[in-house]
């Protein structure tokens, strides 16, 4: 029996949020905020939603 990761819409959207505002000042320092916040909303939610923040106590 494998085990699979654990994948959830939560970490989806937090992923998304805080990749989004470190994307953000990462952007403004190299001139284009915009391109920041899509690159790190990109890179966040598919980080999170593999990590999965999700309950401390699952089964």
């Amino acid at each position: 029996m494998t085990r699979r990761p654990h994948r959830n819409r939560r970490g989806l959207f937090l992923g998304a949020v805080l990749g989004a505002v470190v994307g953000y000042f990462a952007g403004r320092a190299l001139g284009n905020p915009a391109i920041g916040v899509v690159l790190g909303m990109l890179a966040g939610s598919a980080l999170l939603y593999r990590v999965n923040p999700g309950p401390w106590n699952r089964p």
